[in-house]
């Protein structure tokens, strides 16, 4: 069994091909250029997937991405305007007719979780939050041992939750949404209004553990939203673990306390007995794990 997976980002889109057993035989990027609209996007896909059949004999194809994914007919239920014209999307029946293979898709967050779920950070673990923290905030859930997607494909869309009433406005058209707050764009905010642009957080956060204090200050702030936001999420679910994915998980160690300790003080003795904080293990590699484990789980070979 040979997959070409395909994640659609708001900034990238990754793809690669992969055996049964998750290993990659070949992978790469491409930016996203999100702004020219889903039709655009959905062209760019066919592409990726002529570039992947030229280089290797593949039995089907299975996408990750951003939106709310009917994960059965392989839809876009819902996108913001972060990526506009993609509502809608007959996504996997598309690429289906273009490549002539077998397709299914899946949302981006979910597929982090079934990747971290199969061969990452969450194996074996039953009840676990998995929470992405990059250009938005993405959310996915496992209970008892299943994704759970919700009644309309939608469950996990926890970078909408609503952390200031009446706050920032978000991409999907509400108001003080978490993402605008904790999410790594957030952050980026921050440390432009504090140090001007040019500092990317790599840089940020080399100067946060060097203890500059402008840099503390402003890392502790975003800390306190992105925890505060946790917070709410473990005393909903009361899970075993959350895993941090997405570019920031980049920071390992250093985040993974950091967000441990400003959660404890905020959490409820008994949430906070046996939670573990865990940074995905596969990075960005995840999303394309989990695409293919949503073909082989949904042809029965998983």
């Amino acid at each position: 069994m040979q997959l070409g997976v395909i994640d659609i980002g708001g900034t990238f889109v990754k793809y690669a091909a992969v055996d049964g057993e998750g290993a990659f035989l070949f992978h790469g990027s491409v930016p996203t250029e999100a702004a020219q609209g889903g039709e655009a996007l959905v062209a760019k896909v066919q592409r990726l997937c002529d570039e992947l059949m030229e280089k290797v004999q593949l039995d089907g194809i299975s996408i990750s991405s951003a939106g709310q994914i009917d994960n059965v007919n392989g839809r876009v239920v819902f996108a913001t305007d972060t990526l506009p014209g993609y509502t809608g999307t007959e996504l996997a029946k598309r690429i289906s007719v273009h490549t002539g293979l077998p397709v299914k898709a899946e949302n981006d967050v979910n597929c982090t979780a079934l990747g971290e779920y199969w061969k990452g950070a969450a194996r074996g673990t039953k009840d676990f939050l998995c929470v992405t923290i990059g250009t938005g905030i993405g959310g996915a859930l496992f209970l008892n041992g299943e994704l759970y997607t919700g009644a309309q494909f939608s469950a996990g869309e926890i970078g909408h939750i609503n952390l200031y009433p009446n706050g920032t406005p978000c991409t999907c058209g509400q108001r003080g949404c978490y993402e605008q707050y904790a999410s790594s764009s957030a952050l980026q905010q921050l440390v432009d209004a504090r140090f001007g642009e040019g500092l990317e957080l790599k840089g940020f956060f080399e100067r946060v553990k060097a203890g500059n204090r402008d840099a503390v200050q402003v890392f502790e702030y975003w800390l306190d939203d992105l925890t505060t936001g946790l917070q709410t999420l473990v005393h909903l679910f009361n899970p075993e673990l959350i895993v941090i994915g997405g570019g920031i998980s980049a920071q390992g160690d250093f985040l993974q306390q950091a967000i441990r300790s400003s959660l404890e003080k905020k959490i409820m003795p008994n949430h906070r007995r046996s939670l573990q904080i865990k940074m995905a293990e596969h990075d960005n590699k995840s999303n394309l794990l989990g695409a293919a484990k949503k073909f082989l789980d949904d042809c029965g070979m998983g």
